[in-house]
């Protein structure tokens, strides 16, 4: 993982574009992390990460986790039969 100043990466954007393909880049202003520059495979990755930090998918996750907690959940197989 490589760490690297907002001002450097903006220089060299494509640069440290190319190098996400290695592994994450961490972006620092003044010292501390700001951001992380990821390379995506595919259209499904993209759809994982965006997903992934998305407070609207993440309630909608524990609302569904709350409600299995309370037993208001329905068995897996009636799940599958219903899909």
């Amino acid at each position: 993982m490589k760490i690297a100043p907002v001002a450097e990466v903006k220089a060299r954007f494509s640069a440290y574009l190319k190098a996400s393909q290695e592994g994450p880049i961490v972006v620092t202003k003044n010292g501390r992390p700001v951001a992380v520059l990821l390379a995506v495979a595919d259209e499904d990755e993209l759809e994982r990460l965006i997903l992934a930090h998305s407070p609207r998918f993440q309630a909608l996750l524990d609302a569904a986790e709350d409600r299995i907690r309370k037993g208001q959940g329905i068995p897996h197989e009636d799940f599958w039969r219903e899909v």
